[in-house]
């Protein structure tokens, strides 16, 4: 795990808005989240990698109207597919098999 953190320097993610909200026109949105300040190695240290990619996740994806049901149809599916493919990388990257994690997609 030392190896993580020493890894953990050069790492800046990128998340952007899910593929299932793409239109050609539409931005792409991002948040870099980082963690070299974090020790992977402790529960403490993924504990708040995690909350940063959630709070990345929701940043990007935004919020709808309680009055815009297909507003927040599409947040919750923004939300949804970037949570998993974060959830995907993070698990590569605490493994040490990767450096860095990057989502893109247009909203």
């Amino acid at each position: 795990m030392k190896t993580i953190t020493t890894l953990a320097a050069a790492f800046v993610a990128t998340l952007a808005a899910a593929p299932v909200l793409a239109q050609d026109a539409a931005p792409t949105r991002s948040v870099a989240v980082g963690y070299a300040d974090l020790d992977l190695a402790s529960e403490a240290g993924r504990r708040s990698f995690d909350n940063r990619l959630r709070q990345a996740v929701r940043e990007v994806c935004g919020s709808a109207s309680s009055a815009d049901l297909r507003g927040q149809n599409r947040v919750d599916d923004c939300r949804e597919v970037l949570t998993a493919d974060a959830a995907r990388q993070r698990d590569i990257v605490l493994a040490g098999r990767q450096t860095g994690i990057a989502i893109a997609a247009r909203r």
